[in-house]
């Protein structure tokens, strides 16, 4: 089985882009992040006719998560348990689903976009309430991952320069305490590898050549349990994926399982 996870930064403005890629890279089931459409708006049409059922957890403008299945879409929950409100409303940031036997969550955790802005400690918040619903999956037999952009980097060798960083949010140790209480529960990072380059980054800003550059960060992730990680054969960036016109910001994760 094969299983990716994409940011793909408006699936409107992606969708020739992603049924090609989904085409190519032969893709069991894909965790999708930043949708920006309502679930009204997504293209179930077109993905049903390359053999994929979808769920979806989106409402319009920015966030929206998604999961396309070529291997079935069974006990799907729409949205994160328990999980904090943002200015009155949950966002559509999570949605979950067992798929051939595994069981996924497609995240897009939330940004923080500044230490001190109240978007941070909702992101903190929500890190800690994913940490609770995913506990007793991570912690059972069943293979199981969350999947998705989670908006921090790991460790400093995880961004191409960590002075750049220095004081923004993505690299705090509030942030990565958040990752580390995720991983306590039963997770491993899946860490891919690198098409290109020493480290496999999965994030490069449209500004100032960072692709080029390779001035990326790696904030798209996997983490999964004893048993999915056991499973895993193979996992890489597709950092092809990330080139030429009308690419997303990110490009996808690869993971292939024998299961």
């Amino acid at each position: 089985m094969r299983i990716a996870t994409f940011n793909v930064n408006s699936i409107t403005a992606r969708l020739p882009r992603l049924l090609a890629w989904l085409e190519s890279s032969g893709t069991d089931v894909l965790c999708i992040q930043e949708t920006k459409c309502s679930a009204e708006q997504f293209p179930y049409a077109e993905l049903r006719e390359l053999g994929y059922e979808s769920a979806v957890n989106a409402t319009g403008r920015w966030n929206g998560v998604a999961l396309l299945s070529k291997v079935g879409l069974e006990d799907v929950v729409t949205g994160l348990p328990g999980g904090p409100d943002y200015e009155g409303v949950q966002e559509p940031r999570a949605i979950s689903a067992t798929c051939g036997g595994v069981r996924v969550w497609s995240v897009y955790v939330p940004n923080g976009r500044e230490v001190a802005h109240d978007h941070y400690g909702y992101k903190l918040d929500w890190f800690r309430a994913l940490s609770a619903v995913v506990e007793q999956d991570a912690a059972g037999p069943r293979p199981f991952a969350v999947l998705g952009d989670f908006n921090v980097a790991p460790t400093d060798e995880d961004v191409y320069d960590p002075a750049v960083f220095e004081g923004l949010t993505h690299v705090t140790p509030e942030e990565r305490a958040a990752l580390e209480q995720l991983r306590s529960v039963g997770l491993s990072d899946v860490f891919p590898r690198a098409l290109k380059y020493d480290r496999p980054y999965t994030f490069w800003d449209y500004r100032m050549l960072a692709f080029p550059k390779n001035r990326g960060m790696r904030i798209d992730l996997v983490y999964g349990n004893e048993a999915f990680a056991k499973a895993v054969t193979d996992s890489y960036v597709d950092r092809e994926e990330r080139k030429g016109k009308g690419a997303s910001d990110h490009a996808p994760v690869v993971v292939d399982l024998q299961v």
